[in-house]
């Protein structure tokens, strides 16, 4: 019995790469779509990356996320919105936890839940396209509380439903509400009554990210109205910086970058990016300007001094490129990719297509070098999750566990 233990914990330390770590919220533990993991492909097998298991879930945007051996997963299926956990190495389900939904997308994009999970410590926080805030846990799905947020703060419909993800910070969960007088809302996360709300500006459909600089503690929203610098235990406004297209027919919907002491945001509809130096002070502006690296709705990725991500609006044909974070610089260009969710591991980024192709690019400014690219699932806009050597994906049919070490 003994050998066979200790067998079995070989194999389990040749499977995880070095630096395993969970995939706890959206866009990863810093919320940045960076993972710290080791010892992973470069190549796909002759027929394409091993498949460790497949399940069937339902409709929607909202990512996976992954904490221990638990895989959480938001998606609609008939008229029931359901919170699904996994186990993440074999796929069999935990739990779920399901409660009804009659949202109908105006422009026909989906009726699912485009928000994504985040879990802290014992707990799974979802918030529904409809604008339903729940709190489960995460053992056994069990109902903590729930918040009906656009019914409590009066927010009027957005274009898509409901789509920001929240974040935890400290013992409060942060989120672009968009209610007047109530555009930030901090929640306490064990109770979900209200601590602090501030600012008027609307829902958008990026994600908060949070970061130290200076010796501050930030949460940066960009909202619809743009940037805003939130001190998290206070409420406080530190800075806001106007960046939003001018039309109403338009959404702001990549996440906030945040480097060292620098903030990249970024925008469709003729309007481009916009990057800030960070201070004590507020915020000065670095640089601006349209048709350099311009996020439609993938948020783009910070290594080395360069961001790498998806230029252009979905519609119209977009392309996957380089630039330079200080000066805006273009390093190389990808035309006719599409967009994609990108992460960076292991000197690599790992792009899910919006048409389900898996591509694997090295992350360097020389040049765009694709290593392996390979069709994993139908068309879908989800992010995807990378935690113990495994990457999680999903369409509106199923979700797959992929392995990615060597």
């Amino acid at each position: 019995m003994r050998r066979h233990l200790a067998c079995l914990w070989l194999l389990v330390g040749l499977v995880l790469p070095s630096q395993a770590e969970d995939w706890p919220q959206f866009l990863g533990p810093n919320s940045n779509g960076i993972s710290r993991e080791k010892g992973l492909i470069s190549r796909f097998p002759e027929n394409g990356p091993t498949i460790v298991w497949r399940k069937k879930i339902g409709i929607g945007y909202s990512a996976p996320v992954v904490a221990g051996q638990r895989v959480v997963v938001f998606y609609r299926r008939g008229d029931s919105n359901v919170v699904e956990c996994l186990d993440a190495r074999r796929g069999e389900s935990f739990w779920k936890f399901s409660y009804e939904t009659d949202y109908s997308d105006a422009y026909g994009k989906g009726d699912g839940p485009r928000s994504t999970p985040t879990i802290a410590a014992d707990k799974v926080y979802t918030l529904s396209a409809e604008g339903i805030l729940h709190c489960l846990g995460l053992r056994d799905g069990t109902k903590i509380w729930q918040r009906h947020l656009l019914r409590d703060y009066q927010v009027p419909r957005n274009f898509f439903g409901v789509g920001t993800s929240p974040i935890v910070e400290g013992n409060l969960l942060l989120i672009n509400v968009g209610g007047k007088g109530a555009g930030i809302v901090a929640f306490d996360k064990n109770t979900g009554k209200e601590v602090w709300k501030v600012t008027d500006d609307g829902a958008s459909y990026a994600s908060p990210v949070a970061a130290t600089i200076d010796g501050q503690r930030h949460v940066f929203f960009f909202t619809r109205r743009g940037l805003v610098s939130i001190a998290p235990q206070t409420g406080k406004v530190r800075f806001s910086k106007y960046w939003r297209p001018r039309i109403n027919a338009s959404v702001n919907a990549a996440n906030p970058v945040v480097a060292g002491d620098l903030v990249f945001v970024s925008t469709s509809y003729d309007t481009g990016a916009l990057v800030v130096k960070v201070s004590r002070s507020g915020a000065d502006e670095v640089w601006k300007g349209d048709g350099i690296l311009t996020n439609h709705y993938n948020t783009s990725i910070h290594h080395d001094g360069y961001l790498y991500g998806i230029d252009g609006r979905q519609e119209r044909g977009a392309r996957l490129r380089c630039i330079e974070l200080k000066t805006g610089k273009v390093q190389w260009t990808k035309e006719g990719f599409g967009c994609g969710s990108i992460i960076f591991a292991d000197d690599k980024l790992i792009i899910l297509t919006e048409q389900g192709e898996l591509v694997l690019v090295e992350a360097t400014p020389k040049a765009y070098r694709e290593l392996a690219r390979a069709q994993v699932l139908s068309p879908t806009r989800s992010q995807i999750a990378l935690a113990n050597g495994l990457l999680y994906a999903r369409d509106d049919e199923k979700i797959l566990c992929i392995q990615m070490t060597k």
